[in-house]
Protein backbone atom coordinates (compact mmCIF):
# COMPACT_ATOMS: atom_id res chain seq x y z
CA UNK A 1 0.00 0.00 0.00
CA UNK A 2 1.40 3.42 -0.96
CA UNK A 3 1.70 6.05 1.74
CA UNK A 4 -0.97 8.75 1.80
CA UNK A 5 0.82 12.09 2.05
CA UNK A 6 -1.22 15.04 3.39
CA UNK A 7 -2.23 17.39 0.57
CA UNK A 8 -2.35 20.41 2.87
CA UNK A 9 -0.15 21.86 5.59
CA UNK A 10 -1.11 20.63 9.06
CA UNK A 11 -0.79 22.98 12.03
CA UNK A 12 1.16 20.87 14.55
CA UNK A 13 0.16 22.06 18.01
CA UNK A 14 1.11 21.42 21.59
CA UNK A 15 -1.23 19.36 23.75
CA UNK A 16 -1.54 20.96 27.19
CA UNK A 17 -4.20 20.26 29.81
CA UNK A 18 -6.30 18.32 27.34
CA UNK A 19 -6.36 21.02 24.67
CA UNK A 20 -4.42 21.64 21.47
CA UNK A 21 -2.70 25.03 21.56
CA UNK A 22 -0.07 26.81 19.49
CA UNK A 23 3.45 27.38 20.69
CA UNK A 24 4.90 30.84 21.08
CA UNK A 25 8.37 30.52 19.58
CA UNK A 26 10.01 30.23 16.17
CA UNK A 27 8.15 28.65 13.25
CA UNK A 28 9.47 25.30 12.07
CA UNK A 29 8.37 23.55 8.87
CA UNK A 30 7.77 19.82 8.41
CA UNK A 31 8.69 18.38 4.99
CA UNK A 32 7.79 14.92 3.72
CA UNK A 33 10.89 12.87 2.80
CA UNK A 34 8.89 11.22 0.02
CA UNK A 35 8.37 14.22 -2.23
CA UNK A 36 9.74 17.27 -0.47
CA UNK A 37 6.27 18.78 0.03
CA UNK A 38 5.40 20.94 3.02
CA UNK A 39 3.05 18.85 5.18
CA UNK A 40 3.20 20.64 8.52
CA UNK A 41 4.47 23.53 10.57
CA UNK A 42 4.52 24.49 14.23
CA UNK A 43 5.67 27.16 16.64
CA UNK A 44 8.26 26.07 19.20
CA UNK A 45 7.51 26.12 22.91
CA UNK A 46 9.56 28.65 24.86
CA UNK A 47 10.69 28.26 28.47
CA UNK A 48 7.70 30.05 30.01
CA UNK A 49 5.24 27.80 28.21
CA UNK A 50 7.26 24.72 29.13
CA UNK A 51 7.32 25.74 32.78
CA UNK A 52 3.56 26.27 32.88
CA UNK A 53 2.85 22.92 31.22
CA UNK A 54 5.07 21.09 33.71
CA UNK A 55 3.64 22.95 36.70
CA UNK A 56 0.14 21.96 35.59
CA UNK A 57 1.29 18.36 35.07
CA UNK A 58 2.57 18.24 38.63
CA UNK A 59 -0.85 19.21 39.99
CA UNK A 60 -2.58 16.56 37.86
CA UNK A 61 -0.06 13.90 38.84
CA UNK A 62 -0.77 14.23 42.56
CA UNK A 63 -4.38 13.22 41.92
CA UNK A 64 -3.41 10.47 39.46
CA UNK A 65 -1.05 8.90 42.00
CA UNK A 66 -4.03 8.19 44.28
CA UNK A 67 -5.90 6.34 41.53
CA UNK A 68 -5.51 2.55 41.94
CA UNK A 69 -3.46 0.91 39.22
CA UNK A 70 -6.41 -1.21 38.09
CA UNK A 71 -8.32 2.00 37.31
CA UNK A 72 -5.34 3.53 35.50
CA UNK A 73 -5.10 0.46 33.30
CA UNK A 74 -8.74 0.89 32.24
CA UNK A 75 -7.64 4.10 30.50
CA UNK A 76 -4.73 2.27 28.91
CA UNK A 77 -7.06 -0.46 27.67
CA UNK A 78 -9.27 2.16 26.03
CA UNK A 79 -6.13 3.73 24.54
CA UNK A 80 -5.17 0.38 23.03
CA UNK A 81 -8.54 -0.08 21.37
CA UNK A 82 -8.44 3.42 19.86
CA UNK A 83 -4.96 2.87 18.43
CA UNK A 84 -6.05 -0.41 16.86
CA UNK A 85 -9.15 1.27 15.42
CA UNK A 86 -7.12 4.13 13.92
CA UNK A 87 -4.01 2.10 13.06
CA UNK A 88 -4.00 2.64 9.29
CA UNK A 89 -4.66 6.37 9.61
CA UNK A 90 -1.84 6.81 12.13
CA UNK A 91 0.52 4.64 10.06
CA UNK A 92 -0.03 6.74 6.94
CA UNK A 93 0.60 9.96 8.85
CA UNK A 94 3.74 8.75 10.59
CA UNK A 95 5.12 7.38 7.32
CA UNK A 96 4.48 10.64 5.48
CA UNK A 97 6.69 12.56 7.91
CA UNK A 98 9.37 9.92 8.64
CA UNK A 99 9.84 8.33 5.20
CA UNK A 100 8.86 4.77 6.12
CA UNK A 101 6.84 2.57 3.84
CA UNK A 102 3.34 1.70 5.02
CA UNK A 103 4.12 -1.79 6.32
CA UNK A 104 7.02 -0.45 8.40
CA UNK A 105 4.86 2.32 9.80
CA UNK A 106 2.16 -0.11 10.80
CA UNK A 107 4.66 -2.58 12.30
CA UNK A 108 6.17 0.14 14.47
CA UNK A 109 2.77 1.02 15.89
CA UNK A 110 2.03 -2.66 16.54
CA UNK A 111 5.27 -2.94 18.52
CA UNK A 112 4.23 0.12 20.51
CA UNK A 113 0.87 -1.50 21.26
CA UNK A 114 2.75 -4.56 22.49
CA UNK A 115 4.43 -2.39 25.12
CA UNK A 116 1.02 -0.92 25.96
CA UNK A 117 -0.30 -4.44 26.54
CA UNK A 118 2.63 -5.10 28.88
CA UNK A 119 1.71 -1.95 30.81
CA UNK A 120 -1.92 -3.07 31.06
CA UNK A 121 -0.71 -6.40 32.51
CA UNK A 122 1.25 -4.67 35.30
CA UNK A 123 -1.87 -4.69 37.48
CA UNK A 124 -1.50 -8.47 37.71
CA UNK A 125 2.28 -8.85 37.34
CA UNK A 126 3.83 -6.23 39.61
CA UNK A 127 1.77 -6.46 42.79
CA UNK A 128 4.54 -6.13 45.37
CA UNK A 129 5.08 -8.64 48.13
CA UNK A 130 4.62 -9.02 51.87
CA UNK A 131 6.69 -11.46 53.90
CA UNK A 132 6.87 -12.18 57.62
CA UNK A 133 10.58 -11.66 58.13
CA UNK A 134 10.61 -12.17 61.88
CA UNK A 135 8.02 -13.26 64.46
CA UNK A 136 5.36 -10.55 64.35
CA UNK A 137 7.32 -8.43 61.88
CA UNK A 138 6.53 -8.10 58.17
CA UNK A 139 8.26 -6.36 55.28
CA UNK A 140 6.76 -5.37 51.96
CA UNK A 141 7.53 -3.12 49.01
CA UNK A 142 5.22 -0.68 47.29
CA UNK A 143 5.87 0.73 43.85
CA UNK A 144 5.16 4.44 43.72
CA UNK A 145 5.35 6.97 40.84
CA UNK A 146 8.34 9.23 40.39
CA UNK A 147 6.14 12.26 39.69
CA UNK A 148 6.56 14.24 36.48
CA UNK A 149 8.69 12.46 33.86
CA UNK A 150 9.81 13.56 30.42
CA UNK A 151 10.75 11.85 27.19
CA UNK A 152 12.54 13.21 24.11
CA UNK A 153 12.04 11.02 21.04
CA UNK A 154 13.68 10.73 17.59
CA UNK A 155 12.34 11.13 14.05
CA UNK A 156 12.76 7.55 12.90
CA UNK A 157 9.97 5.99 14.99
CA UNK A 158 7.39 8.72 15.66
CA UNK A 159 4.97 6.29 17.34
CA UNK A 160 6.93 3.23 18.48
CA UNK A 161 9.66 4.90 20.54
CA UNK A 162 7.29 7.17 22.50
CA UNK A 163 5.00 4.16 22.97
CA UNK A 164 7.92 2.39 24.65
CA UNK A 165 7.51 4.75 27.58
CA UNK A 166 4.09 6.47 27.55
CA UNK A 167 2.01 3.44 28.70
CA UNK A 168 4.43 2.27 31.38
CA UNK A 169 5.08 5.73 32.84
CA UNK A 170 1.37 6.63 32.97
CA UNK A 171 0.26 3.24 34.31
CA UNK A 172 2.77 3.59 37.14
CA UNK A 173 1.12 6.87 38.13
CA UNK A 174 3.35 9.53 36.60
CA UNK A 175 2.54 12.62 34.55
CA UNK A 176 4.29 12.57 31.17
CA UNK A 177 5.94 15.39 29.22
CA UNK A 178 6.72 14.54 25.59
CA UNK A 179 8.97 16.47 23.21
CA UNK A 180 8.69 14.78 19.79
CA UNK A 181 11.32 15.25 17.10
CA UNK A 182 10.87 18.54 15.27
CA UNK A 183 11.12 16.51 12.04
CA UNK A 184 8.12 14.32 12.90
CA UNK A 185 5.61 16.14 15.12
CA UNK A 186 2.41 15.14 13.30
CA UNK A 187 2.08 11.71 14.92
CA UNK A 188 2.17 13.17 18.42
CA UNK A 189 -1.17 14.89 17.85
CA UNK A 190 -2.83 11.56 16.97
CA UNK A 191 -1.46 9.88 20.11
CA UNK A 192 -2.56 12.83 22.25
CA UNK A 193 -6.06 12.69 20.76
CA UNK A 194 -6.25 8.95 21.43
CA UNK A 195 -5.31 9.40 25.09
CA UNK A 196 -7.87 12.17 25.51
CA UNK A 197 -10.58 10.00 23.97
CA UNK A 198 -9.48 7.10 26.21
CA UNK A 199 -10.33 9.16 29.27
CA UNK A 200 -6.91 10.18 30.58
CA UNK A 201 -7.39 13.13 32.96
CA UNK A 202 -6.20 16.51 31.69
CA UNK A 203 -2.64 17.54 32.48
CA UNK A 204 -1.17 14.06 32.78
CA UNK A 205 0.02 13.98 29.17
CA UNK A 206 1.56 17.16 27.83
CA UNK A 207 3.08 17.45 24.34
CA UNK A 208 5.54 20.28 23.78
CA UNK A 209 6.69 20.89 20.21
CA UNK A 210 10.09 22.45 19.73
CA UNK A 211 13.80 21.89 19.27
CA UNK A 212 16.94 22.22 21.41
CA UNK A 213 15.75 25.14 23.54
CA UNK A 214 12.53 23.31 24.40
CA UNK A 215 14.46 20.18 25.38
CA UNK A 216 16.75 22.15 27.66
CA UNK A 217 13.81 23.92 29.31
CA UNK A 218 12.16 20.56 30.01
CA UNK A 219 15.30 19.02 31.47
CA UNK A 220 16.01 22.10 33.60
CA UNK A 221 12.57 22.25 35.24
CA UNK A 222 12.94 21.17 38.90
CA UNK A 223 9.68 19.21 38.90
CA UNK A 224 10.86 16.84 36.14
CA UNK A 225 12.31 13.92 38.08
CA UNK A 226 13.21 11.50 35.27
CA UNK A 227 14.21 11.99 31.64
CA UNK A 228 14.21 9.43 28.84
CA UNK A 229 15.89 10.00 25.50
CA UNK A 230 16.51 8.10 22.25
CA UNK A 231 18.74 9.51 19.53
CA UNK A 232 22.39 9.93 18.56
CA UNK A 233 25.18 9.19 21.02
CA UNK A 234 26.37 12.81 20.95
CA UNK A 235 22.99 14.19 21.99
CA UNK A 236 22.31 11.29 24.37
CA UNK A 237 25.45 12.15 26.32
CA UNK A 238 24.53 15.85 26.36
CA UNK A 239 21.04 15.04 27.71
CA UNK A 240 22.51 12.65 30.28
CA UNK A 241 25.10 15.16 31.47
CA UNK A 242 22.60 18.01 31.74
CA UNK A 243 19.97 15.93 33.52
CA UNK A 244 22.25 14.18 35.99
CA UNK A 245 24.02 17.45 36.80
CA UNK A 246 20.60 18.66 37.97
CA UNK A 247 20.17 15.55 40.13
CA UNK A 248 17.66 13.75 37.88
CA UNK A 249 17.60 10.14 36.83
CA UNK A 250 18.31 9.91 33.09
CA UNK A 251 18.22 7.02 30.65
CA UNK A 252 19.54 8.17 27.27
CA UNK A 253 19.88 5.67 24.44
CA UNK A 254 22.44 6.59 21.79
CA UNK A 255 23.69 5.38 18.43
CA UNK A 256 24.88 2.03 17.17
CA UNK A 257 27.20 0.23 14.80
CA UNK A 258 25.64 -3.22 14.78
CA UNK A 259 27.51 -6.27 13.52
CA UNK A 260 26.28 -9.52 12.01
CA UNK A 261 28.60 -12.53 12.08
CA UNK A 262 27.97 -14.74 9.03
CA UNK A 263 29.29 -18.30 9.27
CA UNK A 264 29.57 -20.63 6.24
CA UNK A 265 27.06 -23.13 7.66
CA UNK A 266 24.24 -20.58 7.85
CA UNK A 267 20.92 -21.38 6.22
CA UNK A 268 21.22 -19.55 2.86
CA UNK A 269 17.60 -18.43 2.70
CA UNK A 270 17.46 -17.23 6.29
CA UNK A 271 20.77 -15.41 5.99
CA UNK A 272 20.06 -13.76 2.66
CA UNK A 273 16.69 -12.33 3.67
CA UNK A 274 17.56 -11.66 7.31
CA UNK A 275 20.77 -9.75 6.62
CA UNK A 276 19.43 -7.80 3.66
CA UNK A 277 16.26 -6.77 5.47
CA UNK A 278 18.28 -5.78 8.53
CA UNK A 279 20.29 -3.09 6.76
CA UNK A 280 17.59 -1.96 4.32
CA UNK A 281 14.56 -1.96 6.61
CA UNK A 282 13.41 1.58 7.45
CA UNK A 283 16.07 2.62 4.89
CA UNK A 284 18.68 1.77 7.51
CA UNK A 285 17.41 4.56 9.76
CA UNK A 286 17.09 2.58 12.96
CA UNK A 287 19.46 1.85 15.80
CA UNK A 288 18.99 -1.90 15.29
CA UNK A 289 20.02 -1.95 11.61
CA UNK A 290 23.01 -4.09 10.69
CA UNK A 291 25.82 -1.95 9.33
CA UNK A 292 28.83 -4.32 9.40
CA UNK A 293 28.81 -7.89 8.10
CA UNK A 294 31.65 -10.00 9.49
CA UNK A 295 32.01 -12.86 6.98
CA UNK A 296 33.92 -15.78 8.50
CA UNK A 297 35.61 -18.33 6.25
CA UNK A 298 36.97 -18.48 2.72
CA UNK A 299 35.23 -16.91 -0.27
CA UNK A 300 34.31 -20.29 -1.78
CA UNK A 301 32.19 -21.22 1.27
CA UNK A 302 30.59 -17.82 1.83
CA UNK A 303 30.04 -16.46 -1.68
CA UNK A 304 26.56 -18.01 -1.99
CA UNK A 305 25.48 -16.03 1.07
CA UNK A 306 26.83 -12.74 -0.31
CA UNK A 307 25.07 -13.37 -3.63
CA UNK A 308 21.76 -13.94 -1.84
CA UNK A 309 22.13 -10.74 0.18
CA UNK A 310 22.94 -8.71 -2.92
CA UNK A 311 20.06 -10.23 -4.89
CA UNK A 312 17.56 -9.54 -2.13
CA UNK A 313 18.71 -5.94 -1.68
CA UNK A 314 18.80 -5.28 -5.44
CA UNK A 315 15.18 -6.47 -5.80
CA UNK A 316 13.82 -3.80 -3.47
CA UNK A 317 11.83 -0.98 -5.06
CA UNK A 318 12.21 2.50 -3.68
CA UNK A 319 8.98 3.99 -2.42
CA UNK A 320 7.22 0.68 -1.83
CA UNK A 321 9.75 -1.87 -0.52
CA UNK A 322 12.09 0.73 0.95
CA UNK A 323 11.27 4.22 2.13
CA UNK A 324 12.99 7.58 1.92
CA UNK A 325 15.81 9.23 3.86
CA UNK A 326 14.76 11.86 6.38
CA UNK A 327 16.58 14.88 4.83
CA UNK A 328 18.47 15.84 1.69
CA UNK A 329 21.48 16.63 3.87
CA UNK A 330 21.52 13.03 5.10
CA UNK A 331 21.37 11.74 1.51
CA UNK A 332 24.41 13.89 0.68
CA UNK A 333 26.22 12.55 3.76
CA UNK A 334 25.51 8.93 2.79
CA UNK A 335 26.66 9.42 -0.79
CA UNK A 336 29.87 11.03 0.44
CA UNK A 337 30.42 8.12 2.85
CA UNK A 338 30.12 5.64 -0.02
CA UNK A 339 32.63 7.66 -2.03
CA UNK A 340 35.08 7.73 0.89
CA UNK A 341 34.79 3.97 1.36
CA UNK A 342 35.46 3.35 -2.31
CA UNK A 343 38.47 5.66 -2.23
CA UNK A 344 39.77 3.72 0.79
CA UNK A 345 39.70 0.46 -1.19
CA UNK A 346 36.22 -0.94 -0.67
CA UNK A 347 34.60 -2.78 -3.56
CA UNK A 348 31.02 -1.71 -4.28
CA UNK A 349 28.81 -4.76 -4.87
CA UNK A 350 25.62 -2.67 -4.98
CA UNK A 351 25.65 1.11 -5.43
CA UNK A 352 22.65 2.92 -4.02
CA UNK A 353 23.79 6.22 -5.51
CA UNK A 354 22.59 4.95 -8.88
CA UNK A 355 19.05 4.21 -7.68
CA UNK A 356 16.23 6.04 -9.42
CA UNK A 357 13.59 7.92 -7.43
CA UNK A 358 10.01 6.66 -7.72
CA UNK A 359 7.91 8.36 -10.39
CA UNK A 360 6.42 11.60 -9.12
CA UNK A 361 8.71 11.67 -6.09
CA UNK A 362 11.86 13.03 -7.71
CA UNK A 363 12.01 15.86 -5.14
CA UNK A 364 12.17 13.37 -2.29
CA UNK A 365 15.22 12.10 -0.43
CA UNK A 366 16.30 8.85 -2.05
CA UNK A 367 19.23 6.47 -2.00
CA UNK A 368 19.21 2.73 -2.70
CA UNK A 369 20.70 -0.20 -0.79
CA UNK A 370 24.49 -0.19 -0.86
CA UNK A 371 26.84 -3.10 -0.16
CA UNK A 372 30.55 -2.44 0.35
CA UNK A 373 32.97 -5.38 0.27
CA UNK A 374 36.56 -5.71 1.53
CA UNK A 375 36.09 -2.88 4.02
CA UNK A 376 39.01 -2.55 6.40
CA UNK A 377 38.55 -2.72 10.18
CA UNK A 378 39.01 0.70 11.75
CA UNK A 379 37.94 2.58 8.62
CA UNK A 380 35.09 5.11 8.68
CA UNK A 381 32.73 2.70 6.95
CA UNK A 382 33.48 0.13 9.65
CA UNK A 383 33.21 2.35 12.71
CA UNK A 384 30.98 5.41 12.10
CA UNK A 385 27.19 5.21 12.39
CA UNK A 386 26.00 6.13 8.90
CA UNK A 387 22.25 5.73 9.53
CA UNK A 388 21.29 4.67 6.05
CA UNK A 389 20.87 1.51 3.90
CA UNK A 390 24.59 0.75 3.74
CA UNK A 391 26.35 -2.40 4.95
CA UNK A 392 30.12 -2.92 5.07
CA UNK A 393 31.54 -6.42 4.60
CA UNK A 394 34.71 -7.31 6.48
CA UNK A 395 36.35 -10.66 5.71
CA UNK A 396 37.51 -12.62 8.80
CA UNK A 397 39.55 -15.79 9.23
CA UNK A 398 37.62 -17.07 12.27
CA UNK A 399 35.12 -16.10 14.96
CA UNK A 400 37.83 -14.80 17.26
CA UNK A 401 38.93 -12.26 14.66
CA UNK A 402 35.32 -11.32 13.96
CA UNK A 403 34.52 -10.73 17.62
CA UNK A 404 37.71 -8.78 18.16
CA UNK A 405 36.49 -6.37 15.48
CA UNK A 406 33.00 -6.27 17.00
CA UNK A 407 34.41 -5.55 20.46
CA UNK A 408 36.61 -2.72 19.15
CA UNK A 409 33.69 -0.44 18.25
CA UNK A 410 32.62 2.07 20.91
CA UNK A 411 28.91 1.32 20.53
CA UNK A 412 27.15 -1.69 22.07
CA UNK A 413 23.58 -1.93 20.86
CA UNK A 414 23.14 -5.21 18.97
CA UNK A 415 25.00 -8.13 17.40
CA UNK A 416 23.66 -11.14 15.49
CA UNK A 417 25.07 -14.39 14.18
CA UNK A 418 23.79 -16.55 11.33
CA UNK A 419 24.78 -20.19 11.76
CA UNK A 420 23.38 -23.72 12.10
CA UNK A 421 25.80 -24.56 14.91
CA UNK A 422 24.53 -23.97 18.43
CA UNK A 423 27.98 -24.04 20.02
CA UNK A 424 29.31 -21.39 17.63
CA UNK A 425 26.22 -19.26 18.19
CA UNK A 426 26.77 -19.46 21.94
CA UNK A 427 30.37 -18.37 21.45
CA UNK A 428 29.22 -15.21 19.67
CA UNK A 429 26.56 -14.58 22.33
CA UNK A 430 29.16 -14.71 25.10
CA UNK A 431 31.76 -12.63 23.27
CA UNK A 432 29.47 -9.89 21.92
CA UNK A 433 29.91 -6.52 23.63
CA UNK A 434 26.26 -5.53 23.17
CA UNK A 435 23.05 -5.34 25.13
CA UNK A 436 21.04 -7.36 22.58
CA UNK A 437 22.11 -10.45 20.60
CA UNK A 438 20.32 -12.40 17.90
CA UNK A 439 20.79 -15.89 16.46
CA UNK A 440 19.56 -16.12 12.86
CA UNK A 441 17.66 -12.88 13.54
CA UNK A 442 18.84 -9.79 11.67
CA UNK A 443 17.07 -7.32 13.95
CA UNK A 444 17.22 -8.77 17.49
CA UNK A 445 14.62 -6.53 19.14
CA UNK A 446 13.36 -8.31 22.29
CA UNK A 447 9.63 -8.91 22.71
CA UNK A 448 7.89 -7.78 25.88
CA UNK A 449 8.44 -8.34 28.77
CA UNK A 450 12.11 -8.64 27.73
CA UNK A 451 13.55 -5.16 27.71
CA UNK A 452 15.25 -3.01 25.09
CA UNK A 453 18.65 -1.42 25.65
CA UNK A 454 22.31 -1.48 24.71
CA UNK A 455 25.59 -0.95 26.55
CA UNK A 456 28.77 1.09 26.13
CA UNK A 457 28.27 4.27 24.05
CA UNK A 458 24.78 3.11 23.06
CA UNK A 459 23.36 3.87 26.50
CA UNK A 460 23.90 6.45 29.23
CA UNK A 461 22.26 5.55 32.51
CA UNK A 462 21.14 2.31 34.12
CA UNK A 463 18.35 -0.13 33.34
CA UNK A 464 16.45 -0.45 30.08
CA UNK A 465 13.73 1.68 28.55
CA UNK A 466 11.07 -1.04 28.10
CA UNK A 467 9.99 -4.29 29.70
CA UNK A 468 10.50 -5.54 33.21
CA UNK A 469 13.79 -3.70 33.61
CA UNK A 470 12.17 -0.33 32.89
CA UNK A 471 9.86 -0.36 35.91
CA UNK A 472 12.44 0.82 38.41
CA UNK A 473 13.31 3.79 36.20
CA UNK A 474 9.74 5.07 36.00
CA UNK A 475 8.92 4.43 39.67
CA UNK A 476 10.27 4.43 43.20
CA UNK A 477 10.24 1.46 45.55
CA UNK A 478 9.03 2.16 49.08
CA UNK A 479 9.98 -0.51 51.63
CA UNK A 480 7.62 -0.90 54.58
CA UNK A 481 8.44 -2.75 57.81
CA UNK A 482 5.52 -3.32 60.24
CA UNK A 483 5.30 -4.61 63.80
CA UNK A 484 2.11 -4.48 65.88
CA UNK A 485 2.86 -6.49 69.04
CA UNK A 486 5.81 -6.99 71.32
CA UNK A 487 7.25 -10.47 70.96
CA UNK A 488 9.04 -12.60 73.52
CA UNK A 489 11.66 -13.63 70.97
CA UNK A 490 14.96 -11.94 71.65
CA UNK A 491 16.22 -11.13 68.17
CA UNK A 492 17.46 -7.94 66.55
CA UNK A 493 14.05 -6.99 65.10
CA UNK A 494 12.14 -7.47 68.33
Amino acid sequence: MSVKIPNKTINCQNFINGEFTNGDGEKIKVVSPFNGSLIGEFSSSNRNLVNKAIDDAQIAQRLWADVPMKERTKVMFNFRNILIRDMDEIAHLKCSESGKNFDEGKAGLIKGIEVLEFAIALQNMDIGGRVEVSRGVSCEYRREPVGVVANITPFNFPAMVPMWTIPIALTLGNAYIWKPSEKTPLTSMKIASALKEAGLPNGLFQVLQGSKDTVEAIIDHPSVKAVGFVGSTKIAKAVYDRGTAAGKRVLALGGAKNHIVLLPDANPEMAGVGISDSFTGCAGQRCMAASVLLVVGNAKDTEKHIENIVARARSLKLGSDMGAIITKAQVTFLKEAIGKAEAAGAKILLDGRKAVAPAGMEEGNWIGPTILDNVQPGSEAATIELFGPIISIIRCIDISEAMKIENSVTYGNACSVFTSNGALAEKVIKMASTGMVGVNVGVPVPREPFSFGGVNASKFGHGDITGQHSLDFWSNIKKVTVKWEKQNDNNWMS
